[in-house]
C-alpha cells in the first residue's frame, strides 16, 4: 500500500495540514497525479462505477525514513474495499458469511415480509371493504337525512305539530340512530381486520428497527480507531464523547477515505505529513462536487473521528482560530444606523472561537449603549461588502421588517471561476436546504428545500451582478456553482469550487427605507476585484 517517491523536496511541512481547511501541497499534488493515472488505466467495471462520483484521497507519509504516500477511497467500489493499491477498510464487514452479512440477511428477510404484507391481496381487500363500508354508511345516512328533511318539508307551515307528527319525528330520529349504529358496528369489524394486518406489519417493522439498530451499534463497535498516540477507541465512544449531545455515529462513519488512510498509517507505524481529497466523476444532483476538485473532510461523519485520530499530531489551525487584526471601515453612521464594509474573512457575528467579528468591533465602538449594535442581517465570513447595523431597537425592528417583506434591495458582484459563454440576463430558482451531514454546506432539494431565487446580469465574461430575491444560506454560491444554475462556481469558493486568495463575492449595493427619515437610501461600495 506504500508508494515510494523517487524524488522529493529536502524540507517537509512542519505541521500536518488541517483536513477541514487546506490547500494541497506539492507532495499531495504529485501523489494525486499518480492516483489519477491508476484510475485512468483501471478496468472497465471500476471506471464505470466511479464515473458516477467517488471521493479519493492521498496521505503523504514517512515510512522507515522513506517518503511516499498511501491512497484510499470513500466507501466501497463495486461492493469491494480491497482494490489493489488502495488502503483497505478499517473493518471489512462485507465478508459473505460474516456476522454483518448474516444479520443483514435477516433484516432483508423481514423487510421482504413487510413488503409482502403491505402488498398482499388480503390487505388490499380488507382496506377496500373498509372503504366501501364507510362510503355505504355515508350514502345511507345522507339518504335517510334527506328523507327526514323531505317529510318535514311536507308538513303545514305555522301550525303546531300533531301527536302523530311528534311520533313520526321520534321514529325517524331513532331509525337514523339505528342506521348509524349498524354501520358503526360494521365499520368497526372491517377496521379490526385492517388493524390486525397493520399490527402484524408494525410488529415486523419494530423487529426490523431493533435488529437494524443493534447491528449498526455492533458495527460501530468494530471500528476501533487509532490515534497518533497509539490509543484506540470505537466509533460509539468517539461520538458519545465528542460533545454534550452524546450523539451516535451517522451511517457510513469510519468509511471515508481520511480515517481509512490514517488508520492504515498508524497501524503500520507510518508518520502522516499531509493529506488531500479529490472528487472523481459526476456531481451528485443535490450537492456540489466537481471532477478533480479538492475538498475538505466532511463535518458530520469525519470531524469527531479525525479530532480523535489526530491527537498527538501538530495540526495547522483552522482559519477561524487564527487572530484577525483587520479594521472595519464605517462608510456611514447616524444615531439610528451604521453601514460598514465587512472585509472578506471576517465574521459578521461571534463564532465558537475568540476571533473578532463585525459585532465585537462595533460593540467596542458603542460600549456606552447597552442596546447597540444590533445585527440586522449577515454576510458569510468569506464574503465582503455592505452590512447594516442598527443602533436602536426601533431601527432594528423597522429594517428587519423591510427584509421580511423583501423591500431591501441588494446587489452583489462576483468573479466566476471560468469565462462564461452565456452573457444574457436571467433568473435562477433552485430550492435549498442544509446538508445535515456536512454543515455548513447546502443542498439543492426540489422536494424539501426552501425557495431560493436569484436574478443575474453579466457585465464581463467572468463577472456577474447577482440580485438575490430571497436570503437563503450560501444562495449565491450555490446558484452559481450548481449544474442547474450557472454551473460556474464563484472564484475562490472553497466549499463549492476551488480555493483561491479569497472568495470573489462582494455585497456592493444596498437600498432600503431609512427607519427614521422614511426616505429611500442607497449605499454603494465598489468591489476590490
Amino acid at each position: 500500500m506504500f508508494h515510494k517517491f523517487t524524488n522529493y523536496p529536502d524540507t517537509l511541512p512542519v505541521r500536518f495540514n488541517n483536513p477541514f481547511y487546506y490547500e494541497p501541497d506539492q507532495l499531495c499534488l504529485k501523489a494525486v497525479d499518480e492516483v489519477k493515472n491508476w484510475i485512468e488505466n483501471a478496468d472497465a467495471t471500476f471506471l464505470s462505477e466511479i464515473e458516477q462520483g467517488k471521493m479519493f484521497g492521498v496521505l503523504i507519509v514517512e515510512n522507515k525514513k522513506e517518503l511516499g504516500f498511501i491512497a484510499g477511497y470513500s466507501g466501497q467500489i463495486c461492493g469491494r474495499s480491497d482494490w489493489k493499491g488502495y488502503v483497505p477498510a478499517v473493518f471489512d464487514y462485507l465478508q459473505p458469511n460474516g456476522y454483518f452479512k448474516l444479520h443483514e440477511a435477516e433484516i432483508s428477510s423481514i423487510n421482504k415480509e413487510i413488503i409482502s404484507y403491505e402488498n398482499s391481496v388480503e390487505k388490499r381487500n380488507a382496506v377496500e371493504e373498509l372503504q366501501s363500508t364507510c362510503n355505504e354508511a355515508k350514502l345511507e345516512t345522507e339518504k335517510y337525512k334527506e328523507y327526514i328533511k323531505e317529510v318535514k318539508s311536507e308538513r303545514p307551515e305555522n301550525k303546531p305539530l300533531t301527536q302523530e307528527m311528534i311520533h313520526q319525528s321520534q321514529f325517524m330520529k331513532a331509525e337514523l340512530h339505528r342506521i348509524k349504529k349498524r354501520y358503526s358496528s360494521l365499520i368497526a369489524e372491517k377496521q379490526a381486520v385492517v388493524d390486525n394486518i397493520n399490527k402484524e406489519i408494525n410488529t415486523l417493522k419494530q423487529q426490523r428497527r431493533q435488529k437494524s439498530d443493534y447491528l449498526q451499534r455492533w458495527l460501530f463497535k468494530q471500528f476501533m480507531m487509532l490515534n497518533a498516540n497509539g490509543e484506540q477507541k470505537d466509533l460509539i465512544d468517539i461520538f458519545y464523547n465528542y460533545n454534550e449531545l452524546h450523539t451516535i455515529p451517522p451511517a457510513g462513519s469510519g468509511e471515508c477515505c481520511e480515517p481509512k488512510m490514517l488508520q492504515y498509517a498508524f497501524s503500520h507505524n507510518m508518520r502522516p505529513i499531509s493529506m488531500a481529497m479529490f472528487w472523481w466523476g459526476k456531481s451528485p444532483k443535490e450537492e456540489i462536487r466537481h471532477h478533480l476538485h479538492f475538498y475538505p473532510a466532511c463535518n458530520n461523519k469525519c470531524k469527531p473521528i479525525l479530532k480523535w485520530m489526530l491527537q498527538g499530531i501538530d495540526v495547522e489551525p483552522n482559519a477561524l482560530d487564527r487572530e484577525d487584526s483587520r479594521t472595519l471601515e464605517i462608510i456611514y453612521e447616524d444615531e439610528d444606523i451604521a453601514i460598514v464594509n465587512k472585509p472578506a474573512g471576517m465574521l459578521s457575528v461571534p463564532g465558537k472561537s475568540n476571533r473578532q467579528s463585525v459585532y465585537s468591533i462595533m460593540r467596542s465602538r458603542y460600549k456606552d449603549n447597552a442596546d447597540s449594535p444590533l445585527i440586522v442581517h449577515r454576510l458569510d465570513m468569506a464574503t465582503s461588502g455592505l452590512l447594516i447595523i442598527a443602533r436602536t431597537m426601533n431601527a432594528y425592528l423597522d429594517i428587519q421588517r423591510q427584509f421580511k417583506q423583501h423591500k431591501v434591495h441588494k446587489k452583489y458582484v462576483a468573479r466566476l471561476s471560468t469565462p462564461h459563454t452565456n452573457d444574457k440576463d436571467g433568473t435562477i430558482s433552485l430550492p435549498l436546504r442544509p446538508d445535515i451531514n456536512d454543515r455548513p454546506r447546502q443542498l439543492v432539494d426540489h422536494i424539501n428545500g426552501k425557495e431560493a431565487i436569484t436574478k443575474y446580469h453579466f457585465t464581463e465574461t467572468d463577472r456577474v451582478e447577482l440580485y438575490p430575491q430571497t436570503g437563503r444560506t450560501h444562495q449565491l454560491r450555490m446558484h452559481c456553482a450548481h449544474n442547474e444554475g450557472l454551473a460556474n462556481p464563484i472564484k475562490g469558493d472553497e466549499l463549492y469550487g476551488k480555493k483561491d486568495k479569497r472568495l470573489y463575492l462582494h455585497a456592493e449595493e444596498l437600498t432600503f427605507i431609512h427607519p427614521t427619515t422614511k426616505k429611500e437610501v442607497t449605499f454603494f461600495y465598489k468591489a476590490e476585484f
